[in-house]
């Protein structure tokens, strides 16, 4: 793959937008999902996948308007979510009435795999997430009882391989196969029960990122660096982060002021870049690429990459890495 099919504009983004079980749900039908990079977690088989590379993680995002839901689910491994458009309301518990946080843009929030989780847009405009998803393969997605009572409803029928039977178009369930029997209170038990101020201990907001002058990347003038996923870093010169159990992976949010300018390095992990705020061009092995707000790019591991901020505001971009303590650049 060149360096230039790594790269995924956010204008080119391919949305599915039946990707789910609870895709006809009202207050859930306008959503919008993606899979950026792995297989993601869609049960529709149609989902497009912008780079199939495995990374040891997957990145999707979701697109919704005012209003729209993503109903109550938990996942095999962990989920993390940064709030790039938006007000959103993340929900716990079965009957989405256990707690609830409201995140800003610039946050983040990683939920463990034993919680009930839903989320709404509750701005008035669009929003947007950028999402990270443990593992090549993150698994199925267990769905809150209610959630297979309305997709029944509207004529959606979730199967055991996980994949999507819509019966309003004449479709129906193979004789081979068997509809994945709803999540039973067994399972539920089997997931924590957890309070808003619970919510709260998985959220990094914007205004408490621990940014530093002081690791490998911030030695350069003008940059600035925050650890918001992972233990502390020594090699990386960088402390805990507030969610700092496994992941086996780390993410950062890397600060560009004007005109700054990171040296040619090397990285021994997959690495990508989510751009959150402004432009900076990325150059790797002599290509040089201009990524803007909401484009993602991966990097080939040990290629040679530089850094050079561009455009009239600070650019801050969240940076996923594969492993719980990646090594340290190498400056060349």
């Amino acid at each position: 793959m060149t360096v230039k099919n790594r790269l995924i504009k956010y204008a080119d983004l391919k949305p599915c937008t039946n990707a789910f079980i609870d895709t006809r749900s009202p207050g859930s039908d306008k959503k919008e999902n993606f899979t950026l990079i792995g297989p993601g977690v869609a049960e529709n088989p149609d989902q497009h996948i912008h780079i199939s590379i495995p990374h040891g993680f997957n990145i999707g995002g979701a697109r919704q308007p005012s209003g729209c839901l993503n109903s109550q689910h938990s996942h095999l491994t962990e989920e993390v979510f940064v709030i790039h458009k938006g007000t959103w309301s993340f929900i716990s518990g079965v009957n989405a009435d256990d707690g609830k946080v409201i995140l800003n843009e610039g946050d983040i929030i990683s939920i463990p795999m034993d919680i009930f989780r839903g989320f709404e847009n509750v701005g008035d405009d669009i929003g947007y997430l950028h999402a990270v998803l443990g593992g090549d393969d993150p698994g199925r997605v267990t769905w809150a009882p209610k959630v297979f009572d309305l997709a029944k409803e509207y004529g959606l029928v979730l199967l055991e391989d996980g994949s999507l039977v819509d019966t309003t178009l004449g479709e129906v369930v193979p004789n081979d196969k068997k509809p994945m029997p709803v999540t039973s209170a067994k399972e539920i038990a089997q997931h924590r029960i957890v309070n808003s101020d619970d919510m709260n201990a998985i959220v990094q907001r914007t205004a408490d990122f621990d940014w530093s002058k002081n690791t490998c990347l911030s030695q350069f003038d003008g940059v600035e660096e925050a650890a918001l996923v992972g233990a502390a870093c020594p090699q990386e010169a960088l402390l805990s982060s507030k969610l700092n159990w496994s992941h086996n992976f780390v993410v950062r949010a890397l600060k560009l002021s004007a005109g700054a300018k990171i040296n040619e390095h090397i990285r021994y992990e997959e690495e990508v870049l989510f751009v959150h705020q402004g432009e900076v061009e990325i150059t790797v092995d002599d290509e040089t690429l201009l990524l803007e707000k909401g484009d993602t790019f991966t990097t080939p591991i040990e290629s040679i990459r530089s850094f050079a901020q561009k455009g009239n505001q600070d650019c801050v971009l969240y940076i996923t890495r594969r492993h719980d303590q990646p090594k340290a650049p190498k400056f060349i």
